[in-house]
C-alpha cells in the first residue's frame, strides 16, 4: 500500500444510498463528514476528526481503491465485490445496509420458464457478468451475455436482449417498463472491506472503528 498517508485513515464511499446509510455507522464511531457529496463537488471530504477523511468514488471502484491502498477501508455492495473478486481485501462485516436483490427479469409475455425448460439460448443484458455467468451455468442454461453499464431495462424493450440480470429494490422500475422479475439470484447488502496491509499497520486505529460498526449492526 502507499505510505504517503500513514497518519491518515481514508474511507472510500460512493454517493447515494450507501453514503446515506453509512452515516449512522460513522456517527457511532464518532466520525462526521464536514460536507455532503450531493451538495459538494469535492471528492475528498474531511471529517470532524483531523486524521480521518472520506473519498467519494464510483461504487464499482471502491474495492479497487481499498485493494491498492488508496483507501484503508471502504463500503461496497456484495454485487460489486463478486464482480471484483475480492483479491487483497479483508471482508470482516456484513453491514446489512443498502439491501436489495439481484434478479432475472424479462418482458411481460415472455415465457421464461418454458425457454429454460426447452434449452433455449438466451441473450442476457447485465453489468454483472461473473454473477450472471455462474448463475446460468449452474442451471445449465445457455446464455450470451451482453455487457451494459446502465439503463438495463431498455435492453429487452428494443430487442437487444431476452432478459436482464440487475439489482431490484422495490421493483417499480421494472413494472414501469413492463418487465417481470422471474427469478431471484441472491440477496444483496453492503459489506465493510479493509486493506490487508492497513489492518496490520493501523490496527490500533481501525479496530475501534470496526467494533463501533459491528455494535450498530449487531441485533
Amino acid at each position: 500500500m502507499s505510505v504517503a498517508d500513514l497518519d491518515m485513515i481514508t474511507i472510500a464511499l460512493s454517493k447515494g444510498r450507501i453514503f446515506e446509510e453509512t452515516l449512522p455507522l460513522l456517527a457511532a464511531a464518532g466520525i462526521v463528514p464536514t460536507e455532503h457529496p450531493e451538495q459538494s463537488r469535492k471528492l475528498i471530504i474531511s471529517t470532524n476528526q483531523p486524521d480521518v477523511r472520506v473519498v467519494i468514488v464510483r461504487a464499482s471502484d471502491v474495492p479497487t481503491y481499498v485493494q491498492y491502498g488508496a483507501a484503508d477501508i471502504g463500503i461496497a455492495g456484495k454485487d460489486v465485490l463478486l464482480e471484483h473478486g475480492g483479491a487483497g481485501l479483508y471482508q470482516p462485516l456484513d453491514l446489512n445496509i443498502a439491501k436489495c436483490r439481484m434478479s432475472v427479469a424479462v418482458p411481460e409475455g415472455f415465457d421464461y420458464a418454458a425457454a429454460v425448460k426447452w434449452g433455449a439460448r438466451l441473450r442476457v443484458a447485465t453489468k454483472y457478468l461473473n454473477t450472471a455467468r455462474e448463475h446460468f451455468a449452474a442451471k445449465g442454461v445457455h446464455v450470451d451475455l451482453v455487457k451494459l453499464y446502465g439503463s438495463m431495462e431498455l435492453a429487452p424493450l428494443v430487442g437487444l436482449a431476452d432478459a436482464i440480470v440487475d439489482l431490484v429494490s422495490s421493483g417499480a422500475t421494472l413494472r414501469a417498463n413492463h418487465l417481470l422479475e422471474v427469478e431471484e439470484i441472491m440477496q444483496i447488502s453492503s459489506r465493510l472491506v479493509v486493506n490487508q496491509a492497513a489492518l496490520k499497520m493501523k490496527r490500533e486505529r481501525l479496530a475501534p472503528m470496526m467494533d463501533a460498526f459491528a455494535a450498530v449492526v449487531a441485533p
